[in-house]
């Protein structure tokens, strides 16, 4: 049995146009992707901004609506349940959000912040929860008495880890990071998720981990899915991604991959020369006539591509 498995999901948003504003098309956020979690792994949504993997994770945890399909939690369809039951399943799905200036409520303290979902969920004696909260501000890497201030006394990196702080505190089952390390320092970007891969080890979480960001995928994901225009146009173990991709689109993605070594430079660049030029003569055999990607097909146990 899955531990999460997402059937068709769609997410579409009207466009409305002409006087009396009627529905004249949509733009197809989530486009009928299907996938499934194991526990204890961690799988990594890949794309362009744009692609849907945000919504997809928004869609996940209950805050954008989804047009059709199933989101199978622990067999239990999170979009067929009464709003009582859903916050339930709140306690063990938590996202840590993208932006870290508009997450983080600016009149709150951090004590305020970290300590919300302990309230909505358990019943601490204030020293219990300020005890409970200092321990995860510390793990992520700040002073126990930066519970005392507010969001404004902090950079950009240091309130994304208050976030990843406040996510665990419930010590969710399944936690959806969307982009969590993009506004850190290289260095803290190192430390922050190698934190989460021991606290994922220690309570076996689950991640939904969503970035740009091929070298964190490759280092974080178990399997990782190569997201288009809503639609997945690939899909596999994190080996079978880096060493066999099949779709161009994937093949483009990795070849953007900066180079470190100046030695290899120049070969990277004649790599993405000869990738563009595939891209360009055999368009058709990615896409179909109206500019869609196809549906995916397995090549292997585990390793599936969208080709006709």
């Amino acid at each position: 049995m899955s531990f999460l498995r997402v059937n068709n999901l769609k997410v579409y948003y009207p466009i409305r146009g002409g006087f009396f504003k009627r529905v004249v098309g949509h733009v197809k956020a989530v486009d009928d992707i299907s996938f499934e979690l194991k526990q204890g792994e961690t799988y990594g949504l890949v794309g362009e901004s744009g692609c849907g993997k945000t919504t997809t994770g928004r869609t996940l945890i209950g805050l954008i609506k989804a047009t059709s399909g199933e989101i199978l939690f622990e067999n239990q369809d999170l979009m067929r349940i009464s709003r009582r039951d859903f916050h339930h399943y709140r306690q063990d799905i938590q996202m840590i959000f993208q932006d870290p200036y508009s997450s983080l409520n600016p009149r709150k303290r951090v004590l305020d912040i970290v300590a919300e979902p302990l309230r909505n969920f358990e019943k601490l004696s204030p020293t219990e929860e300020r005890q409970k909260v200092q321990f995860y501000i510390e793990k992520v890497g700040l002073n126990p008495e930066s519970i005392y201030k507010y969001p404004h006394e902090f950079s950009g990196g240091q309130r994304q880890r208050i976030g990843i702080a406040r996510a665990l505190t419930l010590k969710p089952k399944l936690i959806i990071a969307d982009e969590p390390v993009s506004a850190l320092d290289v260095s803290v970007q190192a430390q922050v998720l190698n934190f989460m891969q021991d606290i994922q080890k220690e309570f076996n979480l689950t991640y939904l981990f969503i970035s740009h960001d091929l070298g964190i995928i490759q280092h974080m994901c178990d399997r990782i899915g190569i997201m288009y225009r809503g639609q997945f146009v690939e899909e596999g173990t994190s080996k079978d991604i880096y060493t066999n991709p099949q779709h161009i689109y994937t093949k483009r993605l990795i070849s953007a991959i900066p180079e470190i070594n100046p030695e290899n430079r120049e070969r990277q660049i004649k790599i993405r020369q000869q990738i563009n030029n595939e891209y360009k003569d055999s368009y058709n055999k990615y896409f179909n006539a109206e500019g869609k990607v196809y549906t995916l097909k397995s090549i292997s146990k585990t390793h599936s591509v969208a080709l006709p």
